[in-house]
């Protein structure tokens, strides 16, 4: 009887014993459609997704399985919704959507704080915050407004570019902004003068991104070709390098360092790549077989998140690329070989699906990938 008393207990510890396992980096995010726009919390762990039917919501996610949790939602675009980001401060958040509307909401409570209805004749593609006060807007006909919330009504007007205003981004001072256009040209703003400044030459495709890269030395536009365009900070009318990645397009890029840029394209592969040396580093994700629409990337720089056709939003660990030394994976150059797979979930080590991926990428962590396809 002492025997079966004691087997008793060492039964009852083992559903107490089991916890949630923790993952290297959050499960996905199903959504009822495609999200055209994420955005990652500056300080604590929120995402921010706006899909194409004008929804918005905010999600906490954590690498804990099972601990996702949706916090609200908002419905007031009336069409799609193109971009999303948070306030420097992290305590709103801004969309713009297709129905020529800005919104600025509370990332508390979702409550809509300031809407501009009518704020472009054209649809609204994208939007910066630049300080607490200021931020930009650019839309589908090439116009780029600089808002000041102080004053409740757009500063600067401007209409330098051709097409579409695909992308945004500005300098650490809050006075050069930047614009990456449909038409192929790169346009400067001076916020603080409230100008126009210049336009660069007009690249081969569209270009899709725009990020400062080497401590605001550089700046890289991805392209609808499939190709990094660098420019140097004092010289923007002409592109100082380029280099075409074996990818169909770059659709949205993201910086992960100072150096290494994570970039979304049509084929659902999620790239890593160095600027300068210029080199595909390998794959860090995918979302199969469905193009890439956003990436964004955690304050820290050890998490990214993405949005596909597939309707979810996938979140990659990419800590790993902050210690990367690129001179290491010239060892040994072995081109066209498969990408190398740089995350625990990205299947660029050999899997069916990646058999046609050509890149310049080593498949071992020893021997590393070189692709230096620079002109």
């Amino acid at each position: 009887m002492a025997a079966a008393m004691e087997e008793e207990p060492q039964e009852s510890p083992e559903p107490a014993a089991r916890e949630p396992r923790v993952r290297d980096a959050p499960e996905d995010i199903c959504l009822e459609a495609t999200a055209n726009a994420i955005a990652l919390h500056p300080e604590r762990p929120l995402l921010a997704a706006g899909d194409v039917d004008g929804d918005v919501y905010l999600y906490s996610y954590s690498c804990t399985e099972g601990e996702n949790r949706q916090l609200w939602s908002s419905g007031h675009h009336l069409k799609s919704c193109r971009d999303a980001v948070f306030s420097q401060d992290g305590q709103k958040l801004f969309t713009v959507s297709k129905d020529k509307s800005i919104h600025i909401l509370t990332t508390e409570e979702g409550r809509l704080e300031t809407r501009f209805p009518k704020a472009h004749e054209a649809a609204l593609n994208c939007v910066l915050p630049i300080d607490n006060h200021i931020f930009a807007t650019g839309d589908d006909g090439g116009a780029v407004k600089v808002w000041d919330l102080r004053r409740g009504s757009a500063i600067l007007e401007a209409r330098q570019q051709e097409e579409y205003i695909s992308a945004m981004a500005v300098d650490g001072n809050g006075k050069i902004l930047l614009t990456a256009s449909g038409d192929g040209t790169l346009g400067v703003f001076n916020v603080k003068r409230r100008r126009f400044d210049l336009l660069s030459e007009p690249q081969n495709g569209d270009l899709t991104s725009v990020v400062l890269m080497k401590r605001g030395r550089k700046v890289a536009c991805g392209s609808s070709e499939g190709t990094i365009y660098l420019f140097n900070w004092d010289g923007f009318g002409a592109a100082s390098d380029r280099f075409a990645l074996r990818a169909e397009t770059i659709d949205c890029m993201v910086p992960i360092t100072d150096s290494i840029v994570c970039v979304g394209s049509l084929d659902g592969v999620i790239r890593a790549v160095n600027v300068l040396p210029n080199r595909v580093l390998g794959c860090v994700g995918q979302h199969l077989g469905e193009p890439i629409e956003q990436l964004a990337v955690a304050a820290d720089g050890k998490l990214l998140a993405s949005s596909g056709h597939d309707q979810k939003v996938k979140f990659w660990d990419v800590s790993a690329l902050g210690s990367m030394v690129v001179d290491d994976y010239r060892r040994k150059k072995k081109k066209g070989g498969p990408l190398r797979a740089l995350s625990s979930k990205a299947l660029g080590s050999g899997e069916d699906f990646f058999a046609d991926l050509r890149d310049e990428a080593e498949q071992e962590v020893a021997e590393g990938g070189d692709s230096s396809d620079s002109d």
